[in-house]
């Protein structure tokens, strides 16, 4: 007999006729549109961006259906009247217009809340502020090298909402879960993810205590047969152990903790009753660095009682990485490295890639969009792995100054460039590599004050380096 997924069949009878709202033609909310169409809700869509702005091919279709649209300018002031709305994560649950839409009865959601949802299967979330897409891609090609039939989204891969009616309950969902996502979100995956808690997006959160209350919503609604996996070595992720209403699993590359996993000498044990048992030496796997260290912790703990661990040792054997992640994009003749590490949009990032490399000869070029974030972190690791520094962006005088700060306390120097462009930046990096140097772009900062996002970026910073090295 074919499964019947009686949840979701129940959610589309009720959009039925509904007044629905999209907020954001995100990738996310994109695909809704005709899903909602096909349902016969009535639904009206809202950008912030001015029509000419946004995808044609998008607002053809909104318009070939008939729907209502305000984009722009005081896009959020008809926002009034509406049984559900989708927002999308760029729209925070806070913005007054949804504040008071929650509040005359209308259901506020996600794409991604509902698919936890209507999901018929097993979700697997995972959030942190470093280390989420490499963590979800490990763990969902585990779970897909062991036989399942598994889908990657949330913050990577595709919107799933419009897929939940070929998911079986055999099936399994990996979600990579930001904190815009998973603001107000009043449902937890069953295995849950927080690879650590530093400060990041404190430009959009109104304070760190909101950010970090966003994050714990990942475990927050678990039963007591639920699982989080929580970083040891992270204050406030240990902190989280005592709020989690089902297990917790720690894993740590600091400390010998007596139950849980931990990187010692370079392997991967597990710690029981303090005793250790080896599972997997990480000098097999292609991915440089502690931090991607403790992200192969995390995909064991999450797959271990559903792939064997000879499927897992397998997958962190030949997991090359994702794009932009520490990715090499050149070795020339004479052995200078080049690395796109353009996802690093915060300075927690950049440090872990600077302490990737065991070698002190590191060129680092970082700067860009300013997010309020405390650079003073940064200025000891840059001085301890860099033989220079080249520097673009809002964050650049933020970073210099720190930096130098540091140089004057320690009565050193260290070379440092300024630049008005990415590509000024390869060309001066190219300039002063010599035989043996690391390269290595990690901007320590988000990437809009002059790309769309890391992923454009790091594009092109890759075209450069092709071009001109």
């Amino acid at each position: 007999m074919d499964y019947i997924n009686d949840k979701l069949n129940e959610f589309n009878q009720y959009l039925k006729g509904r007044k629905v709202a999209i907020v954001g033609v995100g990738i996310s909310n994109i695909p809704l549109i005709e899903y909602l169409h096909n349902l016969k809700a009535k639904v009206t869509v809202f950008d912030g961006k001015e029509i000419d702005d946004i995808d044609k091919k998008i607002v053809d279709k909104i318009i070939n259906f008939g729907m209502d649209f305000f984009f722009g300018t005081g896009y959020l002031e008809k926002l009034v009247g509406f049984d559900i709305i989708f927002r999308s994560p760029s729209c925070l649950p806070t913005t007054p217009e949804l504040v008071a839409e929650a509040q005359r009865g209308a259901i506020i959601t996600t794409e991604v809340e509902m698919v936890i949802e209507l999901c018929p299967g097993l979700v697997i979330g995972v959030t942190g502020s470093d280390g989420k897409t490499t963590t979800t891609t490990l763990i969902y090609e585990i779970l897909k090298a062991e036989g399942y039939t598994c889908y990657v989204g949330g913050n990577i891969g595709t919107p799933l909402f419009t897929k939940l009616g070929e998911m079986l309950p055999e099936d399994i969902v990996v979600l990579e879960l930001s904190s815009f996502q998973l603001m107000h979100m009043k449902i937890s995956p069953k295995i849950s993810v927080i690879t650590n808690i530093t400060p990041n997006h404190l430009n959009i959160h109104s304070d760190m205590e909101e950010y970090i209350a966003a994050k714990k919503n990942i475990f927050k609604y678990q039963d007591k047969d639920g699982l989080v996996i929580l970083n040891y070595d992270n204050e406030i992720t240990r902190a989280c152990a005592k709020e989690a209403p089902g297990e917790v699993v720690f894993f740590s590359s600091k400390h010998k903790i007596p139950n849980g996993y931990i990187v010692d000498d370079n392997k991967i044990k597990i710690c029981e009753n303090n005793l250790r048992k080896h599972v997997f030496d990480t000098k097999y796997m292609k991915l440089r660095g502690m931090h991607n260290f403790e992200n192969a912790c995390c995909a064991i703990i999450a797959t271990k009682s559903l792939a064997s661990l000879e499927t897992i040792c397998s997958v962190l054997t030949e997991f090359k990485g994702v794009e932009h992640r520490l990715e090499l994009v050149k070795e020339t003749k004479n052995r200078i490295k080049w690395y796109n590490d353009s996802v690093s949009s915060s300075p927690t990032r950049t440090i872990a890639g600077l302490n990737a490399f065991a070698l002190k000869n590191i060129i680092l070029i970082a700067g860009g969009y300013d997010k309020n974030l405390d650079y003073t972190v940064l200025a000891k690791p840059i001085i301890d792995n860099c033989k220079a520094l080249i520097l673009l962006g809002q964050t650049s005088d933020k970073i210099e100054k720190a930096v130098k700060m540091e140089l004057k306390k320690r009565k050193i120097e260290l070379p440092i460039y300024k630049c008005q462009s990415l590509k000024q930046t390869v060309i001066t990096a190219n300039n002063i590599a010599i035989q043996g140097d690391i390269v290595l772009f990690s901007p320590a900062s988000a990437s809009f004050d002059m790309f769309k996002n890391f992923a454009e970026r790091g594009d092109i910073f890759k075209q450069y380096v092709n071009e001109i090295v």
